[in-house]
Formats: structure tokens, C-alpha cells, sequence
């Protein structure tokens, strides 16, 4: 009957020590779940994205890309870039519903992945994968950091070996905490690397419905 009460202070022990808490064993839905909860006020925001994007093999281009990045609750996230070069209009994909566990779960089978260290840090890892099958995607790994639910890293795998690693970094606005930072390393079609940076958010504000139609 002592071994009970001894498991219990071992797992308590064990989970402060990797940021996990001591009363639950983190799943999917309980991380997504914090993530959901982070800025609860927080309906919508727009704002402006300035994007220095530069290729690492030929053709060498490079551009700097500035666009409207948008938020409505539940689950519409995008960005939309001003005037975008031909090279460049597949980016505005990897802009949105990167913090929005709700467009996660619209496509994706979410399953937790364990604890992973990144860059010395201890993070929690939720692998998806696609409920239709694609033959593009292989998984995407979201990290998340478990003293404050930030989406700190995803990767994205590819069924023929490419990958794009977005990190991104936040800041408080308004009273709330968003994004602050990003850059991609992307091994696709081609090789190149992108920085965003984020101007000011205007949250709470009214967001049309239209800005968030497929950009043709």
C-alpha cells in the first residue's frame, strides 16, 4: 500500500522536471486544447507581414513580399500578399492557421508524439498526418512549448523527401500574445529561406468572410 503514494511523488518529480504537469499525461486533444485557450478574447486581427524572401539554389531570386495577414474565430486563418511574383504565390499557404488547432483537426488525424528536445529545449510534438490520403504530404510535426502552449516549430514532410521547418517567435499586443516572427527554411521545388516580421495588430476588428476565398 507505500507503493502507491511512491509512484505518485516519483511521477510528480519526473513531471516538473520536463515541464509536463504532475496530474495528467499530456494527449492531442489537451494540448490542442491550451493552445485553443491562449488568448480567449481574442475574435480577430489583421495585420501587416513584411517577408524577405530569398532562393539558396537557381534561379537566385529574391523578393520582399508585404501582406495581410488575417484571424477570424473558430477557424479561419490566411495571409494575403499585395503583389506576389509567380515564384512566390504557393508562400501564403505556409501563413496561415499555424496556431489554429481547429483547421488542424479539420483535415488531420492528430496524434502526441512525446516529448522532443529542439535546440536544447523540451517541447511537445503532435504528429498529423491527412485523413484523405495526399500523395504530396507525408506528416507535419507541430512543437509546442510547454510552459506557455506557443506553436514554436512545424515541419513539414513530404512524400519525396523535401521538407519546409517554419520557427517562429511572439510578442504581447493589446493583451495578447501573437506572433511576432517567423522564418522557413524551405527544401521543396526549390531551396530558398524566408523571414516575416509583424507590424502592429489591429484585433478585434471587423474581418470580412471574402478575404479568406482562395487567391487565384
Amino acid at each position: 500500500m507505500f507503493l502507491k503514494p511512491l509512484a505518485l511523488a516519483l511521477l510528480a518529480v519526473t513531471g516538473a522536471a520536463n515541464g509536463v504537469s504532475a496530474d495528467a499525461v499530456p494527449t492531442a486533444d489537451g494540448i490542442m486544447r491550451h493552445i485553443d485557450a491562449r488568448n480567449p478574447g481574442l475574435n480577430t486581427f489583421q495585420t501587416r507581414v513584411h517577408v524577405n524572401l530569398k532562393m539558396t539554389s537557381f534561379p537566385w531570386f529574391f523578393s520582399n513580399l508585404v501582406g495581410t495577414e488575417y484571424y477570424k474565430r473558430p477557424d479561419k486563418h490566411g495571409v494575403i500578399f499585395d503583389n506576389p511574383p509567380s515564384y512566390a504565390k504557393g508562400i501564403n499557404s505556409l501563413f496561415g492557421a499555424i496556431d489554429a488547432p481547429s483547421d488542424w483537426r479539420k483535415d488531420s488525424n492528430i496524434a502526441y508524439d512525446g516529448q522532443k528536445t529542439v535546440d536544447g529545449k523540451s517541447l511537445f510534438a503532435l504528429r498529423m498526418t491527412k485523413k484523405v490520403f495526399s500523395d504530396q504530404i507525408r506528416d507535419t510535426i507541430a512543437y509546442v512549448d510547454p510552459s506557455t502552449y506557443q506553436v514554436v516549430r512545424m515541419d513539414f514532410h513530404y512524400t519525396n523527401g523535401d521538407a519546409i521547418v517554419m520557427t517562429q517567435t511572439y510578442k504581447q499586443e493589446n493583451g495578447f500574445n501573437v506572433v511576432a516572427t517567423r522564418h522557413l527554411d524551405i527544401h521543396r521545388h526549390v531551396r530558398a529561406v524566408a523571414n516575416a516580421t509583424y507590424a502592429s495588430y489591429q484585433t478585434n476588428v471587423a474581418v470580412s468572410d471574402s478575404v479568406f476565398q482562395p487567391q487565384k
